[in-house]
């Protein structure tokens, strides 16, 4: 049996309005492989439920299927019988609500909605005339994030009002994609976490009996790697023009970070592009980022790879395509892919600390309470050139700053790289006073660092550290 790992504030959520009387529902959402199901299933245990997975079939089918699925959970001895409409179905589960607590779940709700345009209405009749006053507790779940939010949680739904809860399910975070792989060292589990962006079913594939290369090697680098086809897998499942996603995706992995240096690199118009662009950020694969103080700021917005997997697999894997096919693909890796992973993770790691700056100035561990966190770019004035730094942690009440640097090498971090961080402090917004300086280093501190570390605020991090939050040596001055 597959440990479960995690997802513990979610499971709180679910049981509390379990708890509750009456009707509840709740709209559950997230990117494909993120670990709904099994988080559903979890919460079910012991418990009495029907839990139904949409499939891609006529409306005819799924009534079918999820009638025999009720039957079977709530009144096995009614085998056999079939619902002739979903309002017979939905009287019938609704009558069995009323004697005791049943959860109805339907995941991958969007299928069985698209196949059925009725559907939404259906269900708003039956929770406003029967089910209000009965013991259900509804959940639909479903993948398409851009359909649970426009079609199911938007005003113009006809489920708008009706859900007592929501939840947006999110990828695991670094500290908990590291559980997944206890036997790894904290190098090895921050790049598990740089290949997966910590989605569920891909950490789950992880083996930590076998070393980090072998695990790259099988689920990327060979034909029957399940990650070898991912992205075109996803791609497929979501949009119908896979080749104008795909073309987008690439533009940006490499370095295409506006839509109009996208629209010239793919030959589009920005008009497509943009519309596309939205949509690969409503699904998690995009992201646009905004140089934090400076948000309104329209020219600093920057299109990203949300998706670590995505970004991993179109920096290399997509280039190596060919010898995979042709069975070398372990050789690829070893001469190609594996020398060049620190230098790929050196924005993830950025995206690692940034989140453990947030995770420990709202516990009161840095010099000021951090109500934001995120990256500044722009122009410096005093050496007019482009710069940017790593780690901006803002107080937005005390107007006070944190600012970091990060580094990914094999190498200690010196005096050098600390002054270059404390020569960009006037760059943050003027209304900003920085009152620490964050260092986070993959291998350790020169002397001089450690010397000077209180003398200079310095907040010292190490990717050991970044693992044990609570056991961190931190130092607030």
């Amino acid at each position: 049996m597959v440990e479960f790992i995690g997802r513990k504030r979610e499971l709180e959520a679910l049981n509390s309005l379990y708890h509750k009387d009456g009707f509840q529902m709740m709209v559950l959402y997230g990117r494909r492989r993120v670990g709904k199901s099994t988080l559903l299933q979890r919460f079910i245990e012991d418990k009495k439920a029907v839990f139904y997975t949409s499939v891609r079939s006529s409306s005819q089918r799924n009534l079918k299927l999820m009638g025999d699925y009720a039957i079977e959970a709530l009144a096995p001895e009614m085998r056999g019988v079939n619902f002739s409409s979903y309002e017979d179905f939905f009287s019938w589960i609704g009558e069995k609500a009323q004697q005791e607590r049943i959860i109805f779940i339907i995941d991958e709700f969007p299928y069985l909605a698209e196949q059925d345009k009725s559907l939404l209405s259906v269900l708003q009749k039956f929770i406003d005339r029967e089910w209000l006053d009965g013991n259900m507790f509804l959940i639909l779940s479903g993948s398409s994030i851009s359909f649970m939010e426009d079609e199911v949680l938007s005003e113009k739904s006809p489920l708008f009002g009706r859900r007592t809860s929501q939840m947006k399910l999110k990828a695991f975070n670094y500290m908990e994609a590291g559980e997944f792989v206890p036997e790894f060292s904290a190098e090895d589990k921050a790049v598990v976490y740089g290949v997966t962006g910590g989605i569920a079913k891909y950490l789950a594939m992880f083996d930590d009996r076998l070393s980090l290369d072998d695990n790259l090697k099988q689920l990327f680098f060979a034909e029957t790697g399940y990650l070898y086809e991912e992205p075109n897998n996803l791609l497929t499942q979501e949009f119908k023009n896979v080749a104008l996603y795909n073309a987008i995706i690439e533009a940006v992995a490499a370095g295409r970070n506006k839509i109009s240096t996208i629209a010239d690199l793919t030959h589009m118009d920005s008009t497509k592009v943009s519309h596309a662009a939205a949509n690969l950020v409503a699904t998690g694969i995009l992201r646009k980022d905004y140089a934090i103080t400076d948000e309104n700021n329209k020219r600093k917005v920057q299109y990203v790879l949300a998706d670590n997997m995505f970004r991993f697999w179109y920096q290399f894997v997509s280039a190596g395509v060919g010898m995979i096919d042709f069975g070398r693909g372990a050789i690829y890796y070893d001469n190609v892919v594996k020398k060049n992973l620190p230098n790929y993770m050196g924005s993830v790691f950025e995206d690692m600390c940034r989140y453990y700056t947030m995770y420990m100035g709202t516990s009161g561990r840095l010099a000021c309470l951090t109500t934001k966190v995120g990256k500044w770019w722009g122009t410096n004035p005093a050496k007019k050139e482009e710069t940017d730094i790593d780690v901006v942690g803002i107080d937005s009440i005390s107007k006070q700053a944190v600012i970091g640097e990060c580094k990914f090498k094999n190498e200690v971090l010196d005096k050098g790289v600390f002054e270059q961080l404390k020569a960009r402090h006037q760059l943050i917004d003027k209304k900003y006073t920085v009152v620490q300086y964050l260092l986070f280093s993959k291998s350790g501190f020169s002397n001089w660092i450690l010397k000077n570390a209180e003398q200079e605020h310095i907040y010292m991090v190490d990717l050991e550290q970044m693992y044990e939050p609570d056991e961190a040596d931190f130092v607030v001055s």
